[in-house]
């Protein structure tokens, strides 16, 4: 590069530097310390990330930054074809803006752009932009899911023919195998309160939590989901569990750790504290649902279930099978069944894939995840029926957890190593890392 346009090229970048200052500025008191480039960026994000919740009321997940600004994003609404733009100039100038030395500055760049880049889209599919299944997920949330091929859920469903043999279809016997192992209504609660009371009581023996934290719980019916946290700032959550459909004993471990310990709650409670109240940075004050972050946050909370009941199918003979009033001497085998199963969630990606790029019909979608996911027809309506609002964001929990899984696991946090693992992981929960920071 000669002298000339390296000089421009300077310039440009400090122009557009002070871009996010300048403007970050006008939004603070003029008494307040001038605001970093990354301070005045990060309220144009979060503004944004509010101001396209007015038109996807699902887009805003949690929000405990100043009223006012919430506020604002009601009273003077922006259009989507003006939040699109406003987003990819913050793109352009974030870009801008020099990589740091320090680590966690650098993530946090890297961190403000990958998610107002993907806020630019989310926009531009509101106002009716079309992106296949594997471009959107790009965008959105900073991954590609590989593909599987139905060979890879028959041979996993060979193995589930061997351990459940017997006359009619896999998927009938599976599902009248797992009616054994529903936890009685009467006794949903104390099941429920005992193995989050289990995965809070493990996590805290590793990862310390501020004064005051806790997770209030709720059962709902009428939703499209399973569970779900609600996280309320101040280090509380509110959990809702979902009880339209049957629910099976194994779901006990996962909602606690998932929605609570080591999950949701916990990567919520570390961001407000570390980030947010430490750091001020003020773009973990909100949680865009349609981002990359929902990647590590679905991704970890998955990873989350192993990290904190690495010894699960001891734990649900010796304590919860007994609690729900089942049979303990069923559990291994219920186990065993339920990690193969396990190995079926791809299809989910794969039954969304095709329904999105107009391979499938929604009830062609249903019976594939009938035959491959091996869910009842019951389970495979419900879940169908959420895909246009939730799309791509299947990825997040399958792919997640293993880019999660690899990433914590490539650095020695092995089952070998637990406390390396548990020290990773709050290290990752802590930080702001996106997908793109895994590999």
């Amino acid at each position: 590069m000669n002298l000339p346009t390296r000089l421009a090229s300077l310039l440009l970048l400090t122009v557009m530097a002070v871009g996010c200052a300048s403007r970050g500025s006008a939004m603070t008191d003029s008494s307040s310390p001038a605001l970093s480039p990354l301070d005045a960026c990060a309220e144009r994000y979060v503004k944004l990330v509010l101001a396209l919740g007015q038109h996807d009321s699902n887009y805003v997940d949690a929000y405990y930054g100043p009223k006012a600004w919430a506020e604002e994003a009601k009273a003077s609404p922006l259009s989507l074809e003006e939040l699109a733009t406003r987003a990819s100039a913050l793109v352009t100038e974030l870009e801008a803006v020099p990589v740091s030395s320090d680590e966690m500055l650098a993530l946090r760049r890297s961190y403000l752009l990958r998610q107002t880049d993907s806020l630019a889209t989310r926009a531009r599919l509101l106002r009716g932009e079309k992106l296949s299944f594997d471009e959107e997920s790009q965008a959105l949330y900073n991954a590609r899911a590989p593909v599987h091929t139905t060979e890879h859920f028959e041979q996993v469903q060979a193995e589930l023919e061997r351990l459940l043999p017997g006359p009619g279809p896999l998927m009938d016997r599976i599902e009248r195998f797992r009616q054994e192992f529903i936890i009685p209504k009467e006794k949903l609660d104390v099941v429920f309160r005992t193995a989050l009371d289990e995965a809070r009581r493990r996590t805290l023996a590793h990862i310390p939590l501020p004064a005051g934290e806790g997770i209030s719980l709720e059962y709902v019916t009428n939703k499209t989901w399973s569970g779900y946290n609600w996280y309320q700032g101040s280090a509380k959550s509110l959990i809702q569990i979902n009880t339209d459909l049957p629910i099976f004993i194994s779901r006990a471990i996962d909602l606690a750790a998932h929605e609570g310990y080591p999950g949701h709650h916990v990567y919520n409670v570390l961001l407000e504290q570390h980030l947010l109240r430490e750091r001020g940075w003020v773009e973990f004050s909100v949680y865009a649902l349609f981002s990359p972050q929902s990647l590590i946050a679905e991704g970890s909370a998955n990873y989350g279930i192993d990290v904190a009941f690495p010894d699960a199918p001891k734990y649900l003979r010796e304590v919860l099978f007994p609690l729900a009033g089942l049979d303990p001497k069923r559990a291994d085998l219920y186990v065993s069944v339920e990690k193969l199963a396990h190995k079926l969630n791809y299809a989910e990606n794969e039954a969304v894939r095709g329904y999105l790029d107009g391979r499938l019909t929604r009830e062609q979608a249903r019976d594939w995840l009938a035959r491959y996911r091996l869910m009842s027809l019951e389970r495979a309506t419900k879940f169908m029926a959420n895909a246009d609002a939730v799309r791509a964001y299947v990825i997040n929990y399958n792919l997640g957890r293993d880019m999660v899984a690899d990433f914590i696991e490539r650095q020695g946090g092995t089952d070998e190593a637990p406390d390396k693992r548990w020290q990773l992981f709050q290290e990752l929960l802590s930080s702001p890392r996106l997908p793109g920071d895994l590999r």
